[in-house]
């Protein structure tokens, strides 16, 4: 199993820690906040420990599971420590009116995550697709995008012990696609279907 880092102790730190937790994998939990770290830890259980803010992380997978907002100051301020690690990213950056990304350059924020983190580190985005309360209910597919082979297999490989598909859709240049599928999700959750207990995956057919 893997060891996974959460640097934020917000909901989806709680939804993916739980299943993390009960895929058997070891946990740690940081936070600004430690309180919020030291008591998100002993909720999940299972072993899962508090580590402190901007120490090195216990986990050789780090989730960035925060908003979009604190993504980037928060990879820059854990700078080094984040060395050889896989960080990935699972924020939406979107518009204050839910029809746009905050972005308007052809890039995400798991694109910038990898400019300022230490060259050794492996960036991914996933998750970001997937509303809470599915994730918490469902077992959905997880598409996820980064460039590094080796990394790439082990990000799969936590998605699969959480008991969901993880499904590869290329390099890490796909991450801008990935928040704009995000973003598609919301706008079916507003409009065509109506409400949020669903999730994209693929159906595969065959002759």
């Amino acid at each position: 199993m893997s060891s996974i880092t959460f640097i934020g102790a917000g909901n989806m730190a709680r939804t993916i820690g739980t299943l993390a937790v009960a895929g058997g994998n070891t946990v740690e939990i940081m936070a600004r906040d430690q309180s919020k770290a030291d008591d998100l830890a002993k909720a999940l259980g299972g072993g899962t420990t508090a580590g402190q803010w901007g120490a090195v992380p216990a986990g050789d997978i780090v989730i960035t599971a925060m908003l979009y907002a604190g993504v980037l100051p928060a990879v820059a301020e854990y700078g080094d420590v984040l060395a050889g690690k896989t960080i990935v990213d699972i924020s939406n950056p979107f518009n204050a009116t839910f029809d746009g990304l905050a972005h308007s350059e052809p890039t995400s924020i798991a694109q910038e995550v990898a400019k300022i983190a230490p060259a050794s580190a492996s960036v991914f985005k996933a998750f970001n697709t997937i509303f809470r309360g599915v994730l918490e209910q469902g077992r959905p597919d997880v598409f996820f995008a980064g460039d590094d082979p080796q990394a790439k297999a082990e990000v799969a490989t936590f998605i699969e012990s959480l008991g969901l598909r993880p499904l590869d859709v290329g390099g890490l240049k796909m991450a801008h696609w990935l928040e704009g599928m995000g973003l598609v999700t919301v706008g079916l959750a507003g409009n065509g279907i109506g409400h949020g207990s669903f999730a994209m995956g693929v159906n595969e057919f065959t002759d």
